[in-house]
């Protein structure tokens, strides 16, 4: 580990995402001040947080897309992965803040300072995909999650969402505090905390019988269990998934998740499961029981909010066993590269399904019911027609991009000798079908006056629009975009 970091140009070019994120973060907040602490028009403020998106997913591009590059002597790596699930959480989280803007539960007299979490979590997120460093690590989950819990918070919403905040903070503490503590056994055990030292040395400590280093290493992946809703450790999902603005929940259930696998398949590609066959068996359980419970908890679940809670736990599930598959394999190029395609699969369906139900919640406290959804084909033919493709996808049926995503992760699997992992998989994408079928058959079955909220959600249905068009069309050039990222992460 080098005893000094020194800083170059190129380290601060590789980091200009980053410095953009922040810089237009304080944007809304200094104009908000300047004007007497009155807000601005929503809409000035959301383009101005657009336009940094914009140019920190331009910069990423243009300074990560070669790969290999590494910054501050080597404690955050710009390579596919980075690259990848940066552009991920930031093209996601654009969708998110337009949800913001037209929501009721977020726009309002504090929209500068959600802009400003907004962007500061994603900053996190992106600090959190390109460390190598597990002190680096640690600050990224910390700057993301601390925005995550004010930005909960901060719903119009008086008791659910402050209720959720807490939670989520109380129990986020206590996760941060496990990955903590494993960090210092791994340096007390190994005298580094880089993860491309622990590459190079995790499979012997582990064989050899270093128990520090074991305990360490365990307690570092309980800490992203936690982090992405792997069961037994993902009863807080359902409440504050439910409590958050459905914006909010939507940031979190797909950048911030995404960012989250990203920085948890790190730790697994050291190769610390290869020597350690009891803990690789119980994350191999872990993955089974997170799909089985979670798409169990969501059959019997009428609140729709909850339902794509429990939907995400499932498909937590699904993304830890291409982790798993990555994490005992020689090349692990094509395991990551299904975790990569699969959360993009993901982010995208799980936006646009939350996006339309912010567009059916009338206002903070309004809670839909799948049973609410009923008449809302006739009322709103294009967006139960885009609700169909998300719900189809999410269950994984073809021509989706859902169906190819879950073949890439199970393939993974079948390829490292998991059958039993994958045959799991397929086992509870069918059990998953029937919660997400009901949906649809309430929309275009049922009589009702299901309709969008009475205020305007142009941007919101173009998100929802533009979601749905890329499920399908990614779904028929699923092959060559797979093959681009298995070549970026090779």
């Amino acid at each position: 580990m080098n005893s000094a970091i020194t800083i170059g140009l190129s380290d601060i070019l590789l980091i200009s995402p980053m410095i953009a994120l922040f810089v237009f973060s304080l944007i809304p907040l200094t104009i908000k001040v300047l004007r007497g602490n009155r807000e601005q028009n929503p809409a000035a403020s959301m383009i101005e947080a657009l336009i940094g998106l914009a140019l920190s997913a331009a910069l990423l591009i243009v300074f990560s897309g070669n790969g290999g590059a590494t910054a501050f002597n080597g404690q955050l790596a710009f390579d596919g992965l980075t690259l990848w699930i940066g552009l991920i959480s930031i093209i996601i989280g654009g969708g998110a803040i337009v949800m913001m803007y037209e929501n009721p539960a977020t726009r309002g007299a504090q929209f500068s300072e959600l802009l400003f979490l907004t962007l500061n979590s994603l900053l996190g997120a992106l600090i959190l995909i390109s460390a190598v460093n597990l002190i680096t690590v640690f600050i990224g989950l910390e700057l993301m999650s601390l925005s995550l819990y004010l930005m909960i918070a901060m719903s119009h919403e008086q008791k659910i969402s402050k209720e959720a905040a807490i939670k989520y903070f109380v129990l986020g503490s206590f996760a941060s505090a496990i990955f903590l503590y494993g960090v210092s056994f791994i340096y007390g055990s190994t005298g580094t905390v880089s993860t491309l030292d622990l590459m190079k040395n995790a499979e012997l400590l582990l064989k050899n019988g270093n128990h520090l280093f074991l305990f360490g290493f365990a307690f570092i992946v309980l800490g992203f269990c936690f982090k992405v809703s792997i069961a037994p450790f993902h009863a807080w999902t359902p409440d504050v998934y439910q409590g958050a603005p459905t914006p909010v929940t939507s940031f979190m259930a797909t950048s911030i998740k995404a960012a989250s696998f990203a920085a948890f398949l790190r730790i697994i590609a050291s190769k610390g499961l290869i020597g350690s066959d009891n803990l690789f068996l119980i994350l191999q359980w872990f993955a089974v029981i997170t799909m089985t419970v979670g798409n169990v908890a969501a059959l019997i679940q009428n609140n729709f909010k909850r339902t794509l809670a429990y939907s995400s736990i499932a498909h937590s599930g699904y993304v830890l066993v291409g982790v798993i598959a990555s994490g005992v394999s020689e090349n692990s190029a094509y395991g990551a590269s299904s975790v990569v395609f699969y959360l993009l699969t993901y982010s995208l369906m799980t936006m646009g399904a939350f996006a339309i139900l912010s567009m059916i919640e009338k206002d903070e406290n309004n809670f839909v019911q799948t049973d609410d959804l009923a008449g809302f084909a006739k009322n709103r033919p294009v967006l139960a027609l885009c609700m169909t493709v998300f719900l189809l996808s999410l269950a994984g049926l073809p021509p989706a991009l859902g169906f190819f995503g879950k073949l890439y992760l199970f393939s993974a699997a079948v390829n490292e000798g998991l059958l039993w992992l994958a045959l799991w998989g397929v086992i509870n994408s069918v059990l998953g079908a029937y919660y997400y079928l009901r949906p649809i058959v309430v929309m275009y079955m049922k009589d009702g006056d299901c309709n969008t909220s009475p205020q305007s959600n142009y941007a919101t249905a173009v998100v929802v629009v533009i979601s749905a068009l890329l499920i399908i069309g990614l779904g028929v050039a699923s092959g060559p975009l797979f093959n681009m990222i298995e070549k970026s992460l090779g």
